[in-house]
């Protein structure tokens, strides 16, 4: 990624874009070789081209390296839906690293530092839905109730899909990173949950590949747990996970779960990585009914920080890491889902105090 970064800068809907515009008011303290761009998506787009994600933001996010999206509540799904699938950005990576001055539900909460990679494409996401009525041609047959499908009634149907190809990158994805995590002193261990012993032939698929690839990967230990013993692990010492691969569904939940356990979703941030893009969105979603109402702004900051080390802006990363978390740790200027009183704006001053101070 030599020369000049291209990145689009996508705000979205909401609370979330008052989180996004605190963020890029701190990434502009660094005054990084970055080319920003903010192609027309939304509301806006409709207002100037008539269609919510144009031809030209589509071109825009073609030519980028990579998108800091502030989350959407429809107006910009289409972005997100392009980002996402058109992009081909398989791993969603959604870090949970308790920190000292966050409120945790936990009595004992230090130590939690895991990673959820959530395989994000497939599963039951790729929305194929119907009237059960429409299976009776396929004849297929329902093992639990030993009758055919269609002979269930009236109702509606999902698809779960789970491919060999999907499992394999995202399984890869997740041992390569928790090789890097071990080379910075962490763990080095990957576990993977699914609910293999009921769902043989789609969660036993992907069980079935990640052990393929852990042999792979002989430095790097490997557990298999079923989903719910997972829950309960995670709930009761999240401390004992490093690398969490995940199916997109479990993924999507229980990483949720994660982050109520070091802070909440007002800290929770993620990126979505592909074989050569990726973007990255908090995962709170774009929280209407905090709208100009203080919200915390550090789930998008943290988004800023992992879009920084993608694209080799490392130092820059840690920086901002660094001093949200004495922000964190001084206490002074937290929002009220922190226990604090503070705006959005007087957070995002704190944190670039704690740059400027270094300490």
């Amino acid at each position: 990624m030599g020369g000049a970064k291209r990145v689009v800068a996508i705000p979205g809907e909401d609370a979330a874009a008052e989180a996004f515009s605190a963020t890029m008011v701190l990434l502009e303290n660094f005054s990084l070789d970055i080319d920003w761009s903010y192609p027309p998506v939304g509301a806006a787009a409709i207002q100037m081209h008539g269609e919510a994600f144009p031809a030209q933001a589509r071109a825009a996010i073609d030519e980028s390296d990579a998108a800091l999206f502030g989350a959407t509540s429809g107006a910009s799904a289409g972005a997100l839906f392009y980002l996402r699938w058109g992009r081909q950005t398989f791993a969603n990576v959604r870090p949970t690293r308790f920190t000292q001055g966050v409120g945790s539900p936990l009595a004992s909460p230090e130590g939690i530092d895991l990673v959820i990679v959530r395989e994000n494409l497939e599963d039951l996401y790729v929305l194929s839905e119907g009237a059960i009525q429409d299976l009776a041609p396929l004849g297929l047959w329902s093992t639990t109730w030993q009758k055919p499908v269609v002979d269930l009634g009236p109702g509606a149907y999902a698809l779960k899909v789970i491919t060999d190809r999907g499992c394999e990158r995202v399984a890869r994805f997740a041992f390569d990173l928790a090789r890097r995590r071990k080379a910075q002193g962490r763990a080095g261990k990957v576990t993977c949950a699914t609910k293999h012993n009921l769902l043989f032939r789609t969660d036993g698929l992907f069980r079935e590949v990640a052990e393929r690839v852990a042999g792979e990967y002989q430095d790097i230990e490997f557990e298999v747990l079923i989903i719910d013993d997972f829950a309960n692990r995670l709930v009761g010492r999240p401390q004992q996970f490093d690398v969490v691969l995940l199916p997109n569904l479990y993924g999507d939940v229980l990483s949720d779960a994660a982050a109520a356990l070091a802070g909440g979703l007002g800290l929770a941030a993620s990126g979505c990585y592909g074989s050569d893009y990726a973007y990255f969105e908090p995962v709170h979603g774009t929280a209407p009914d905090l709208e100009r109402q203080r919200v915390n702004p550090t789930a998008t900051i943290l988004c800023a920080a992992m879009m920084l080390e993608y694209l080799e802006f490392g130092e820059p990363a840690q920086q901002l890491v660094a001093a949200v978390e004495r922000v964190y740790a001084g206490g002074t200027s937290l929002t009220a889902d922190q226990g604090g009183t503070a705006s959005t704006d007087e957070f995002r001053d704190a944190v670039a105090a704690a740059m400027r101070s270094g300490g």
